[in-house]
């Protein structure tokens, strides 16, 4: 992804000017040849004033990230004026001193120590960099930042779909909307009844061209209930539709009992495939479960999947993810045909059936466990393994223990939807919950 940082170079005349230039010109070239889209002064920020204007003109650009080049000592005016005036995470980056048995030529560690500390004390989040500018675990810790940057300010824009409402008895997907308005997140409801009108008047050309493509995927597809493969496709047109029309990012749909018992159909299918267009679904109508989903994708830039935790084998440190048939096809393991299949439980298609595939695997959640917001993340390996059940499953062994797995998310209650993107996100996630002004809770 490509992130957007307000760059704001400080300093004092007083000290080695020239040299602070020097650098401040080295940082700007350095961000360029390292993908950044940077705007701000072009000049090293001096004084109060130049300050405050400074932060008028920033503020009218979006941003992910409020970058400041500590290019020498400064006192916490500059940055308090530029903090206080931009809601913005901050990345302060400082280039330590040469020693040179002479003059101190930049002070750079004391204005950045005392710029961490005014930050700290308005209860800014902020992550720093006190590093030369060619050292890369600097470098690592501001892309972590700005990616988590960009996520924060994506969200402040997100609208989730809310397609009915959870089923009685799934108190894990309770909706709180204050919450989700404190990070930007709104829900737009959309009644069932409105969306299975629709859904039914899809046009079927639109379903007839969907199908064809999917036949090139699952080989067994005709074996299925024609009927209700046309409506699990007609639900993937219609509902993509609607997101689209609408500026929706993800849904959260209530798959149960209407699906089956009123449209004759599985959701399933239709989120398996809105998520690997880029349009993240959950079911039983989880809205945090969504924005959790969509998250991951936005961290991984690739699709992620909602899934269970559904069995835990302690002795072989194994841990089973699996959902009825929801995951995205393009998180197949390439060894493995694809099929689709019906729902173990209520005998209807459609299905996506194949397991995972191997590689390293990032899970999160937006959780209310406790009764308050708080982000969730676990990390590990997802095996190659024959498939454990029908549907989509995968075999994951986490990077401790499964015991301490089971203990912990038993232990605090979490919900049992989580996301699944594949790669290591930890330290975005991390650097995220304090941006979003949310613990951050390692399972």
């Amino acid at each position: 992804m490509t992130c957007r940082l307000a760059l704001a170079p400080i300093g004092r005349i007083h000290f080695d000017f020239a040299l602070a230039q020097e650098l401040t010109q080295k940082f700007r070239q350095q961000l360029a040849a390292n993908g950044y889209e940077c705007f701000g002064p072009t000049e090293i920020i001096t004084d109060l004033e130049s300050a405050r204007a400074a932060a008028t003109t920033l503020a009218r650009t979006p941003a992910d990230l409020l970058l400041i080049f500590q290019s020498t000592f400064a006192d916490s005016q500059m940055i308090t004026a530029l903090t206080d005036s931009l809601d913005l995470p901050v990345f302060i980056w400082a280039p330590p001193d040469e020693r040179t048995g002479a003059r101190l030529r930049l002070g750079t560690f004391t204005g950045i120590n005392l710029s961490c500390h005014a930050l700290n004390r308005q209860h800014k989040a902020y992550t720093f960099a006190y590093a030369r500018l060619d050292d890369p675990s600097a470098w690592r810790k501001l892309a972590v930042a700005a990616a988590a940057g960009s996520v924060r300010r994506r969200l402040r824009a997100t609208r989730i779909g809310l397609v009915g409402e959870r089923p009685a008895g799934m108190d894990t997907c309770d909706l709180d909307e204050s919450e989700l308005a404190r990070i930007g997140v709104k829900a737009q409801r959309i009644e069932l009844s409105q969306a299975f009108e629709r859904i039914l008047a899809t046009p079927p050309d639109q379903v007839a061209a969907v199908r064809q493509r999917l036949d090139q995927r699952l080989p067994n597809l005709g074996e299925l209930d024609a009927q209700a493969v046309h409506r699990t496709l007609s639900t993937y047109v219609t509902l993509k539709e609607m997101a689209q029309a609408e500026g929706m990012a993800a849904l959260a749909i209530r798959c149960w009992p209407e699906f089956f018992t009123q449209l004759g159909c599985a959701a399933c299918g239709a989120i398996s495939l809105l998520s690997d267009d880029g349009l993240p679904g959950t079911c039983e109508a989880d809205v945090n479960g969504a924005v959790s989903h969509l998250i991951m994708q936005w961290l991984a830039g690739a699709p992620a999947f909602s899934t269970d935790v559904v069995e835990i084998d302690t002795a072989k440190d194994e841990i089973v993810l699996w959902h009825c048939g929801q995951a995205p096809l393009s998180l197949a393991d390439p060894t493995v045909q694809p099929r689709g299949t019906i729902h173990s439980n209520r005998r209807l298609p459609l299905m996506m059936d194949f397991p995972l595939k191997p590689g390293q695997v990032t899970l999160a959640r937006l959780s209310r466990a406790g009764g308050t917001l708080k982000l969730v993340v676990a990390r590990g390996e997802m095996l190659r393994a024959p498939q454990a059940y029908s549907g989509t499953s995968g075999v994951f062994r986490f990077e401790r223990s499964a015991q301490e797995f089971l203990e912990r998310l038993l232990s605090l209650g979490i919900e049992h939807h989580i996301s699944l993107a594949y790669g290591d996100y930890v330290a975005e996630l991390e650097a995220l919950a304090p941006m979003l002004q949310l613990p951050f809770v390692a399972l």
